[in-house]
C-alpha cells in the first residue's frame, strides 16, 4: 500500500524531531554575536510545526540560569484534516516535552527564558533558542525573519492561464487569467492576480503587516468591514519571487471561481473571523 508522506509527517507530531544542519547558525543582540554554531540542529517540539534551532550550550557566548519560565498559552489549530497543532503564535516559553528552560545571561542584558534544554539523551543537551528573543540571525551570512527555515517545507510558484474569478459577498472583486499560483507545503494553493484584473477600488490599504520565513514581509488591504483579506509581497525573498506585487485573497473568506469552477473554502487557522 503506498504511503501518503502528509499523514506520516503528521503521525510524527506528537514526537520530539531534530534534524542536523551542516549551516553556520548565528544569532545576535545589540550588535554582539551571542550564538555561533556549525553545530546546529532544526528542532520542532511535539506538536509543533515551525522549528527552532538547537545548538550545543558551548556555543552560547553568554550564561545560562536555570529559571522557571511562565508556560503562556497555547494556540492549537487545524490544517485541512490532519490533527491540530500549535500556531506559530504560541509563545516559546510553552514547551510541550520535558526539560528546563533558561535565561541567557550576556552582559547587563538578560533574555528571559531563551533557552530550552530537552531531557532527551539523543539531543547531546542542546539547547533549543527563542528565534524572537534575539535581534538577528543568520544562516551563513544570509538574514533570516520569521523563525528557522524548515529544510522539508517548499514553496513553488507555477504561472497559469487558468480563468480565477474572486467573489466576496456576491461581489466580484478580481477576475484574471494570468495568475500565478503559489504551492507551500501543509498551506492550500495561493492564487496571485495582477492588480490591473483586480478591483483596486473596492479595497482600502491597511497598516497591517505580517512576516513569513520563506516569502518575506506581508502588506494587506481590506475590503469594508472585512480586515486585511487580500495581501501582497512587495520585496519577496527566495522562491516568492515571482509574486512581487501581485496580490491574494483569503481562500478562507472569500469565493473562488477556477475555470468556471466554484471550489470549497479551504479550512485552516485563518478561517476564523477577520472583522
Amino acid at each position: 500500500m503506498a504511503l501518503d508522506l502528509a499523514h506520516h509527517l503528521f503521525a510524527a507530531l506528537p514526537e520530539l524531531r531534530a534534524h542536523p544542519t551542516g549551516k553556520r547558525i548565528r544569532a545576535l543582540v545589540d550588535g554582539a554575536v551571542v550564538v555561533d554554531s556549525r553545530q546546529a540542529s532544526i528542532v520542532w517540539e511535539p506538536r509543533r510545526i515551525v522549528p527552532s534551532y538547537a545548538v550545543p550550550i558551548a556555543d552560547i557566548a553568554g550564561t545560562l540560569t536555570p529559571t522557571d519560565a511562565t508556560a503562556g498559552e497555547a494556540r492549537p489549530v487545524t490544517l485541512g484534516d490532519g490533527p491540530p497543532v500549535l500556531d506559530p503564535r504560541s509563545p516559546f516559553s510553552f514547551h510541550t516535552t520535558p526539560g528546563q528552560s533558561y535565561d541567557i545571561t550576556i552582559g547587563a542584558t538578560t533574555l528571559a527564558g531563551a533557552a530550552f534544554v530537552p531531557a532527551d539523551p539523543d539531543l547531546g543537551g542542546a539547547a533549543i533558542l527563542d528565534f524572537d528573543a534575539f535581534d538577528e540571525w543568520r544562516e551563513e551570512d544570509e538574514l533570516l525573519v520569521g523563525h528557522a527555515r524548515d529544510p522539508f517545507k517548499t514553496v513553488d510558484t507555477r504561472r497559469s492561464s487558468a480563468r480565477v474569478v474572486t467573489e466576496i459577498g456576491g461581489v466580484v472583486v478580481a477576475d484574471s487569467s494570468r495568475p500565478v499560483m503559489l504551492f507551500e507545503t501543509h498551506l492550500p494553493t495561493r492564487y496571485y492576480l495582477p492588480r490591473d484584473d483586480v478591483r483596486m477600488d473596492l479595497l482600502t490599504p491597511s497598516e497591517s503587516h505580517t512576516i513569513c520565513a520563506y516569502k518575506g514581509q506581508a502588506s494587506y488591504w481590506s475590503y469594508g468591514d472585512v480586515t486585511d483579506i487580500v495581501w501582497t509581497y512587495d520585496d519577496p525573498r527566495h522562491e516568492a519571487i515571482p509574486v512581487r506585487g501581485l496580490l491574494s485573497f483569503y481562500a478562507e473568506h472569500t469565493d473562488y471561481v477556477i475555470d468556471g469552477e466554484r471550489i470549497p473554502r479551504p479550512v485552516t487557522d485563518w478561517s476564523r473571523s477577520r472583522t
